[in-house]
């Protein structure tokens, strides 16, 4: 009957059923229209088709390009880092190709730079080994966690120097390069003038004392080295002096005119995320100058100019450029990827901190080429996952990295669901083990393992694994349509790299599953009339198929796990379609079915918990100096324990985070629930610090504070 609603979830609980399942009814004409779709003869399962290399963009048909932040070599990856940018990153171009859509997939160790030679130094090795160790180490956890890289190079190639050369020659040529003398610290003992990260101070804005002379990790302020309060040489910790030095800065100015109606086009197609539009926003309120390219340094991409022979490029001018370089290194046809921006879309994901030079600083150094270059069409920024409410730290023996994640006995498809599941795509989030083991348990173990398993151990059981007729009841209609919405959502979703959405439509689709066997009971029906057991077949024919739509719907989040199933189910990799069809015959053989989930006991968890609890220093460290609490931990104590840090240092962290995500959200005009809520999060970690210090929290006042003046 027209116009007749259906609830699309009748016997689920609300807090069970996903906002989708809650909000929306089907009405009879999107029931019907299911099944048409279902009965449609041209609508047949399609194996996917086998990918030959080079993947080159091809005229006229879908071709995506993604790349993730090139993570920096000498660092080891933790599960933030992982999810903000290769994994992500790994799930979009996964999904791009089981929609069969041309998509390379690209990424690469940073590896020139201050931070690199800073590192050889203190290990007395090489830059150069210092690269190879980490490259290997980046590329056996990516491999481990099953990052599907068409190419994971680096940027220590001779493709990364030709490309970045000829770049920077073609800014030259153009007149977006200008010669400026600077002053720059100059350490006598170390008889060489220190680039940015190789001192430290005090933060001109936050006062954090282990600031870098680049950014503060504090505040997350870009600071010259010369504004650092008490500057010391990072390598001998002796004060450096002020010297004069030649560097070559990028016109910003110059370019703007043209950025800016690049960036207003991009933008405005909503194909940023938020947190990318936000952050990028910000920089140019504040006004785009000249930046500084060259460094003083010996390991990096040399300047190709006699006057500069002894500079290098400064890593976020050369790193970019990578992206190129490493796919020249993939394909000698790499233009074809990077000069065609009319036949290729470039999806670009990172954390929130890379933002700026990925939305503006790169953009900008294209459109100075006067070339036509294929620039980012989506900027997919996230924001910071943390561990159980506090920061990663290495150092600390905090949080999981990625090398420790193999050691935990918990298979790499659980790490890629859950991080996916906590993927921090609008505000921060948090790692936490007690979640990790209820969502494996209950989601995975308990809603799409339950599913899958007893519907084909039922179906191998009782119908010696074929695939019986199907015989549709006016019941089915409305599942299938049910089936079909949550497809629907899948796909609407993934297309806007919404990867939280995503895969809880994968577990409401195994629920509706559940509860369509639950209300069935095809196990009393088997065991009934000569109708009743043809309509047990039925409703496992049926769900022999959701378990094959579920087994490709996987295959971005878990591909191991999307591996298994189909295996069982002896069905190879199938295009994923827009609508649900049929994917079995009736008389399919299937494989014997076996567990795809184990559960995650609490002793596991406890000790896991335990391990990378790290230390925390006593509160006795945290000493009064000139009538102010000082945070910073006492260095002789910290030598002896390998404590840095303490509970109020992290507390001053989220702080400054929070103050500036919400500076961010006024600034950008968001609505206001949204700005509301991120300051009673703001006032809460002020709460929270002001107790570690033993401090009372002033009442809210709309007077600032004397002598804060606020920064236009």
């Amino acid at each position: 009957r027209s116009g007749d609603t259906v609830p699309l979830r009748p016997s689920l609980s609300s807090t069970q059923a996903s906002v989708e399942e809650r909000e929306h009814t089907l009405s009879a004409e999107e029931i019907d229209k299911a099944f048409q779709i279902w009965t449609d003869p041209r609508n047949k399962a399609t194996e996917l088709k086998k990918r030959t290399a080079p993947i080159l963009p091809k005229k006229g048909e879908k071709n995506i390009l993604v790349t993730s932040a090139l993570p920096y070599v000498n660092n080891v990856p933790h599960l933030g880092n992982i999810v903000g940018s290769v994994l992500s990153a790994d799930v979009f171009a996964r999904y791009c190709r089981i929609r069969d859509w041309n998509t390379l997939y690209v990424c690469g160790t940073d590896e020139y730079g201050t931070a690199t030679e800073t590192k050889a130094l203190e290990l007395g090795i090489t830059p150069r080994e210092i690269c190879d160790r980490f490259n290997k180490i980046h590329s056996d956890i990516y491999r481990w966690f099953n990052i599907s890289f068409d190419h994971f190079g680096r940027t220590t190639t001779e493709q990364q120097t030709k490309i970045a050369q000829e770049i920077f020659l073609e800014l030259h040529k153009n007149g977006y390069l200008r010669e400026e003398v600077v002053e720059q610290l100059y350490c006598s003992h170390c008889d060489r003038f220190l680039a940015d990260r190789f001192v430290e101070g005090t933060c001109p804005f936050c006062g954090y004392e282990d600031a870098r002379g680049d950014q503060c990790d504090l505040c997350s302020k870009l600071i010259n080295p010369t504004e650092l309060k008490e500057a010391r040489c990072k390598l001998c910790k002796e004060h450096p002096v002020l010297k004069t030095s030649g560097h070559l800065f990028i016109d910003l100015p110059k370019i703007e005119p043209a950025f800016m109606e690049w960036f207003k086009k991009k933008t405005s197609e909503d194909q940023w995320t938020q947190t990318a539009k936000v952050i990028a926003s910000s920089w140019l309120r504040d006004g785009l100058k000249p930046r500084c390219i060259t460094r003083d340094l010996k390991w990096g991409t040399p300047v190709p100019l006699q006057n500069y022979k002894d500079k290098v490029f400064y890593v976020w001018f050369d790193a970019p450029i990578g992206y190129l370089s490493i796919t020249a290194n993939y394909t000698s046809d790499w233009e074809l990827w990077w000069k065609q921006p009319d036949q290729v879309k470039l999806y670009q994901f990172m954390a929130k901190d890379n933002v700026p030079f990925h939305a503006i600083v790169f953009p900008m150094t294209q459109l100075g080429t006067h070339q036509s270059y294929t620039s980012v069409d989506h900027l997919m920024a996230v924001e910071y996952l943390n561990y159980e409410d506090a920061k990663f730290s290495k150092s600390r023996g905090v949080g999981v990295f990625g090398n420790d994640a193999q050691d935990t006995g918990i298979p790499a498809d659980v790490w890629r669901f859950y991080l996916m599941y906590q993927r921090p795509e609008n505000q921060d989030t948090s790692f936490c083990w007690s979640d990790l083991q209820l969502k494996n348990n209950s989601e995975l173990l308990n809603n799409l393992g339950n599913f899958v398993n007893r519907a084909l151990t039922f179906l191998y059981n009782n119908f010696g694994g074929v695939v019986p007729e199907l015989n549709i009841l006016e019941e089915d209609k409305v599942v299938i349509a049910k089936l079909s919405a949550q497809l629907g959502h899948y796909i609407s979703f993934m297309d806007k790299v919404r990867l939280r959405d995503s895969i809880r439509c994968i577990l409401s689709i195994s629920r509706i599953g559940n509860q369509y066997i639950q209300f069935h009971k095809p196990w009393e029906l088997v065991k009934g009339t000569p109708e009743q057991k043809l309509r047990s077949a039925s409703i496992m024919a049926l769900c022999a198929n959701v378990a094959c739509l579920l087994a490709g719907l996987l295959q971005p989040f878990m591909p191991e796990t999307s591996e298994a199933l189909r295996q069982q189910l002896n069905v190879p990799m199938l295009k994923l379609e827009a609508h649900f069809a049929p994917l079995l015959k009736a008389g399919h053989k299937m494989n014997k079915p076996l567990p795809l989930f184990k559960k995650i006991e609490q002793e596991t968890i406890d000790t896991l918990k335990k391990r990378f609890e790290g230390k925390t220093p006593s509160p006795a460290n945290i000493k009064v100096v000139n009538g102010h609490k000082d945070t910073t931990v006492n260095s002789v104590n910290n030598h002896a324990s390998g404590d840095t840090s303490s509970n109020a240092e992290e507390l001053t962290h989220q702080v400054q985070v929070q103050g500036n995500k919400v500076r961010e959200l006024k600034a950008a005009k968001a609505d206001k629930a949204t700005i509301d809520k991120e300051v009673a999060h703001l006032l809460d970690l002020k709460k929270q610090l002001a107790a570690v210090l033993g401090e009372e929290l002033p009442p809210p006042s709309n007077q600032k504070r004397g002598g804060q003046k606020k920064k236009k």
